[in-house]
């Protein structure tokens, strides 16, 4: 996602969507890349995609669109909020975002049953925003500064992430009784489906600014970017599960 941003197109049309259509006073920067997020936490495990229909669940963003695509019943709720309607059974389910920040909020207290994987929010990552006449009235080594330190603080959140996440996955695991499970390919497949019609609903809805032929022209300049680049690391990359497994497999 970074990379479609800053030298895929993306950054352009983020400033278009700020000034353009949102009219937005704001110079902006995207760090911070987070790995896939968690399908999330239940009661019971999800094993099937019919789970879905009438599952009172937690999300927010596009993720919205897409699980009420599936039937869910949406529930947008803050994350101080989360932990306690999953309690009371407020809701059935709940995603937050990665194994450090959902055990920090305290998921394994009142739910075993981590689903990992997903495609709801395959990618994501922070923004950090600058009042547009503040920073343009800085000099041009201070912009560039702002600028650098952002990419900077995306570097370090990309490398701090593997050492949090990891540790604090087996943590739960092994400490708290959280069942770990991947999520099956049936409801894989049935997100990528409902993600179809999402998408093509958004980019013929005209009813506002940001859907419709902007929404469009971001999603095909988004395609252009995952399709080539996609392609070259599919054919270039050796596959990490043979050597992971070639060295790690067999110590259990």
């Amino acid at each position: 996602m970074l990379g479609w941003f800053y030298y895929g197109g993306g950054e352009a049309l983020y400033k278009e969507l700020l000034g353009d259509v949102l009219k937005v006073n704001a110079v902006g920067f995207l760090t911070g890349p987070m790995p896939t997020q968690p399908l999330g936490w239940f009661k019971q495990a999800i094993e099937r995609p019919e789970q879905i229909r009438g599952l009172k669940y937690r999300t927010v963003g596009l993720a919205t669109d897409l699980f009420q695509e599936m039937g869910a019943a949406v529930v947008s709720l803050p994350g101080g909020e989360i932990v306690p309607a999953l309690e009371r059974g407020v809701i059935d389910g709940a995603e937050f975002n990665n194994p450090s920040s959902d055990r920090i909020l305290g998921f394994p207290d009142v739910a075993k049953t981590y689903m990992i994987q997903s495609y709801h929010q395959r990618v994501e990552c922070f923004e950090i925003l600058f009042n547009k006449g503040k920073y343009e009235g800085l000099p041009a080594e201070l912009q560039a500064l702002l600028r650098h330190t952002s990419e900077a603080c995306s570097a370090d959140m990309s490398w701090k992430l593997q050492d949090r996440y990891s540790k604090d996955l087996l943590a739960m695991a092994q400490q708290q009784g959280v069942n770990v499970r991947s999520t099956p390919r049936p409801v894989l497949d049935a997100q990528l489906q409902a993600w179809d019609r999402v998408i093509a609903r958004l980019e013929g809805d005209n009813s506002s600014p940001v859907n419709g032929p902007f929404f469009k022209k971001i999603c095909d300049s988004q395609r252009d970017w995952c399709r080539r680049v996609g392609n070259f690391f599919l054919r270039y990359e050796a596959s990490p599960v043979v050597s992971y497994n070639h060295f790690f497999a067999r110590q259990g």
